[in-house]
Parts: structure tokens; sequence; C-alpha cells
């Protein structure tokens, strides 16, 4: 049997990315890819990137 499509958790992922519900029923199933699929190559920050960015971006909030 086919897995229920998740509409609660694609309608909030639509809102964190700023499209309200009426956008989001517009979208075609190719731009609600392009919204959500990660950039090729993207991956997320390593300590050490976050740490040299801490470095180059001191905000003193976090003394």
């Amino acid at each position: 049997m086919a897995e229920a499509t998740p509409w609660a958790a694609m309608m909030r992922a639509a809102i964190a990315l700023g499209v309200g519900p009426e956008g989001f029923w517009r979208l075609s199933l190719a731009e609600w890819r392009m919204l959500t699929e990660a950039a090729p190559g993207a991956s997320p920050m390593g300590r050490g990137e976050f740490e040299r960015l801490m470095a180059a971006w001191p905000d003193g909030g976090n003394r």
C-alpha cells in the first residue's frame, strides 16, 4: 500500500521557506522539488568552518 502524502509536513516546510498556503497550492511538483532539495554539493557546515566564521565575524553576544 502506498504511503500517504505528508501534507502537514510539506505545509510546515513551505511556511518556513516563506511560501504561504495559496502559493503552496499553486506550486508545480518541479517547483516544490527545486525549493526543497539541497543544492548540489551542499553539505552542513562543519565545526571548523563554524569556528572560522565566528572568529572572522564576532558579534560580541557569545562571550
